[in-house]
């Protein structure tokens, strides 16, 4: 099969990475938007956009007939539809089908799959694949409570469809999972319109190790490799790097083959995610498949050379993998920063208006995947992620520095975005060491600024006696005394050497 138009059913700075890479290719776009994104830099980059709806997605960027629609009137020939949204719908896939229409992406029937985490799991089971222990429809009749009971606690309620921390519960006693199940079944019925819901055993100081595959439709599998993502705020990934600090050869290639098999079992095409969970003991364990495109596919690409979004529009064309696994060799490290607008100071709340400055950061091993410009409104309809940063270097404490020097140079002016928080972690002496868990931005760095918190405090205190001493006379300094010169200049000399000299 031959594309030569794609139409791109997505938005912001997936949209445009998107329309990139189908004008390195020689494919003609096509955009779509909402009223709320008329002025988006998706529609600008596009060779044709067309209107489908106003602000809210549930009124267009969600509106399969819509989005169909306007794929025949500018006669593309695929639709690509990046991640969230329509991403993981089989109904979509199913739609552009009966279309006549190529949908970049796996096969409706295995979107169904491996969209019911209930039924992955069970596959994977069968498979020898481990997976971590939770409710059976077998064992317990169905009754979560019953569930818990022979489980034990704590345990994470989970919504059977859909992903992305919605509908995920922690819970450590009955009484916890009695309040729980109501409010995260409501919470899966309105994200993903199916509120069932399940259990699994909580093991907590666990790494989620992701592994990314590319499948063709003539039976060929491979991973590129993996990624850690464990720093997670309630569920959500905030910065993912490749490879992941916790990983050994031989850890690698057992995951990875895992990975593959996965793959092989569900009859997958096109790129995904396969996704673990990596206790301490070097245990790892199936969580899910992510049938779509990644957020953080940017570090793959980065360590690997190979553009994933080209990957999948040829496999999407039935081409041949240009690789085999033997084909795949990583070089350095890559790490990425999702820039959302939220305001981290105030409990993580979006943060909306005209963006009136944007500086981007660059140089050597720098990559900004962006969706925004100098005067963009950021609105209140969509995702809070505006941009992401990426870095690479030869080394991880290289790529770290760069990130560090990048979080520095980004400036942006309107809203309140997470860099300052990034800049944070990034002086973290656990990330620094690669010390890594889910848990890591609750635990780990809170105890850290508490514990710089109490060597400031102690440092103010003995400046202040110090300053005491010598207004009574009772300090020494390696300064001559001059009439003038008195505790005040003194002390200020000594904090500014000290300074200075550190």
């Amino acid at each position: 099969m031959v594309l030569s138009k794609v139409l791109i059913a997505n938005r912001g700075e997936i949209a445009v990475r998107l329309l990139r890479a189908c004008r390195e290719m020689g494919l003609s776009t096509v955009a779509v938007y909402s009223d709320a994104d008329r002025n988006a830099l998706h529609v600008l980059c596009a060779d044709e956009a067309y209107p489908i709806g106003s602000g809210p997605a549930r009124d267009s960027y969600l509106c399969m007939d819509r989005i169909i629609e306007v794929a025949r009137k500018a006669r593309a020939d695929a639709i690509h539809p990046g991640y969230g949204f329509l991403a993981e719908n089989p109904l979509f896939a199913q739609a552009c089908q009966e279309a006549g229409l190529v949908f970049v992406g796996p096969k409706p029937e295995v979107q169904e799959l491996l969209g019911n985490k209930l039924a992955a799991r069970r596959m994977m089971a069968r498979a020898g694949i481990p997976v971590i222990a939770g409710s059976s429809q077998e064992e317990d009749g169905g009754d979560l409570l019953t569930a818990g009971q022979r489980l034990g606690f704590p345990l994470v309620v989970k919504a059977a469809a859909g992903g992305g921390g919605k509908g995920m519960r922690v819970v450590r006693s009955t009484e916890e999972l009695i309040r729980a199940l109501p409010v995260a079944s409501r919470e899966a019925q309105a994200s993903f319109g199916d509120g069932t819901v399940y259990l699994e055993r909580l093991i907590e100081g666990v790494r989620h190790i992701e592994f990314q595959i590319l499948a063709d439709h003539h039976g060929q599998v491979i991973h590129l490799g993996e990624r850690e993502c464990s720093i997670q705020r309630r569920f959500q990934k905030l910065i993912e790097e490749a490879p992941s600090p916790a990983l050994q050869p031989e850890l690698r290639r057992r995951m990875g083959d895992a990975a593959v098999e996965v793959a092989r079992l569900a009859g997958y095409t096109n790129t995904g995610t396969v996704e673990f969970l990596l206790d301490q003991d070097g245990n790892y364990y199936f969580l899910e498949v992510n049938a779509r495109l990644q957020v953080e596919h940017p570090v793959t690409e980065m360590v690997t050379g190979i553009d994933i979004v080209k990957e999948q529009l040829r496999i999407a064309a039935g081409r041949k993998l240009r690789y085999a696994q033997a084909d795949v060799h990583r070089r350095g490290w890559a790490i990425e920063c999702r820039i959302i607008a939220e305001d981290p100071e105030a409990g993580f709340v979006p943060s909306i208006g005209r963006l009136t400055s944007v500086i981007e950061p660059s140089g050597p091993g720098v990559r900004v995947d962006s969706g925004i410009y100098e005067g963009f409104e950021v609105s209140l309809f969509y995702d809070s992620l505006i941009s992401k940063l990426v870095t690479w270097g030869e080394t991880r404490p290289e790529a770290v520095m760069r990130m560090q020097r990048a979080l520095e140079e980004y400036r942006i002016a309107g809203v309140k975005t997470s860099i300052p928080y990034y800049q944070r972690i990034f002086r973290s002496m656990r990330f620094l060491a690669g010390r890594l868990d889910t848990a890591f931005l609750d635990q780990a760095l809170a105890a850290e600024e508490d514990s710089q918190d109490h060597l400031e405090a102690a440092a103010i205190s003995a400046a202040l006696v110090f300053h005491r001493r010598l207004s009574r006379g009772e300090g020494a300094v390696s300064t001559p005394a001059s009439g003038n010169d008195d505790g005040w200049k003194r002390s200020g000399r000594w904090r500014g050497s000290q300074t200075w000299n550190t």
